[in-house]
C-alpha cells in the first residue's frame, strides 16, 4: 500500500503509541521533495500541511492529526502553516 493515512486518534492511541515520548520536528512554510527510507508516523501539534505522492492523490492534514508515511514514497510536502510534529520512523 503505498498511500498516507490520516487519521484522528483518541488520547488513548496516543498514549499507547507513547507519541509524547517521540523526537519533534518543525518547519517554516515552505514546499520540498521527499522521499520516506522507512515508513513514518507523525502527529501534527501545529501546522497544516499539503502532500503529493508521486502518482497519487494530494492528501491535507493538520494539528491533531496521526499520519503514516510509507516506506519508499516520494513525494512533494507543501507546509502551509509553520508545522510542529512528534515523528517516529518504524
Amino acid at each position: 500500500m503505498n498511500e498516507v493515512v490520516v487519521e484522528k486518534p483518541t488520547p488513548e492511541q496516543l498514549e499507547e503509541l507513547g507519541v509524547f515520548e517521540w523526537p519533534i520536528w518543525e518547519k517554516g512554510i515552505s514546499a520540498f521533495p521527499w522521499t520516506y527510507e522507512s515508513t513514518e508516523l507523525c502527529y501534527l501539534l501545529e501546522g497544516k500541511v499539503r502532500v503529493k505522492p508521486q502518482g497519487g492523490k494530494v492528501v491535507s492534514f493538520g494539528a491533531g492529526d496521526l499520519v503514516s508515511f510509507p516506506e519508499g514514497m516520494t513525494c512533494m510536502w507543501e507546509v502551509l502553516s509553520p508545522v510542529k510534529k512528534h515523528y517516529v520512523f518504524v
